[in-house]
């Protein structure tokens, strides 16, 4: 199974589709972590209802896009994904969820789409510290032996992939480039959001603490959750269907409510 290409004005789109869902009532728009891409979620379609449009952001540099520059930090590329509604058709109520530094490019989504008055009907970010608390890094900075030795640590990237040196010589640049938007990111002054905010993490993951977890509250007016699960930074690798229920759970109790779908491009 592909994940689906969305075509706009006759060009490859940012978002994929995980699976078609003719009768869907909200969305659900996943953001991949850094050196990710949207295959990633491939194996979702199993797990998605029939109710959701699950969608996945299509980072430049990867897969289909891989000879598009990545902008030059994280704001900007919320910006772009942010710009206009995600695929041609009807328009739904959003939900975004975004893992490792794809929390923060949801998050800076988030604020995008909340500032043009259309807010999601929910933020649910996953393993990675409120954007407050982010930690800054060298990472981007090593030799590419370093790099390859951080993927091997943070279980990012198969050991299958990282054993090969044609496959490494190819997507280093882009999982460099990631590392350098996630080290240097600071979030710039703004207003809270209003969407209510849910925070997931491996209880045996390195990249967050509980303390770090917690303060995503300082980023809404809303409420704001913390659920555990076992395992590590990947560790919705082995809870897949847990995390889908959760996100279901979350869009259809919110799908009844006041929530503006996101905002048509001008």
């Amino acid at each position: 199974m592909s994940v689906e290409p969305m075509k706009r004005d006759g060009r490859t789109g940012k978002f994929r589709r995980i699976a078609e869902r003719p009768y869907a009532r909200a969305r659900v728009v996943l953001f991949p972590h850094g050196g990710g891409s949207a295959s990633y979620f491939r194996s979702w379609a199993a797990a998605v209802p029939w109710d959701l449009d699950f969608l996945v952001a299509q980072y430049p540099g990867r897969e289909d896009r891989y000879a598009e520059p990545m902008p030059d930090d994280i704001q900007t590329l919320a910006a772009v994904l942010a710009d206009g509604p995600p695929v041609d058709g009807p328009e739904l109520p959003t939900m975004l969820f975004g893992h490792s530094m794809g929390a923060l490019v949801a998050y800076e989504v988030a604020r995008e789409i909340s500032a043009a008055g259309h807010h999601p009907l929910r933020l649910v970010v996953s393993g990675h510290p409120a954007p407050e608390l982010t930690r800054p890094g060298t990472v981007h900075l090593g030799t590419d032996e370093e790099l390859v030795e951080e993927l091997r640590r943070t279980e990012a990237t198969h050991r299958d992939v990282l054993d090969n040196t044609d496959l490494v010589e190819a997507f280093l640049p882009t999982i460099r480039t990631d590392y350098r938007l996630s080290e240097t990111y600071r979030p710039r002054p703004g207003a809270r959001l209003i969407a209510p905010v849910s925070v997931l993490y491996g209880d045996r993951d390195p990249e967050i603490t509980p303390r770090e977890a917690e303060a995503w509250s300082d980023t809404t007016e809303g409420p704001c959750e913390v659920r555990v699960f076992e395992g590590g930074h990947f560790y919705l690798d082995h809870h897949r269907d847990q995390v889908v229920e959760l996100l279901t759970a979350y869009a259809r109790a919110a799908v009844h409510a006041s929530a503006a779908p996101w905002p048509s491009a001008p």
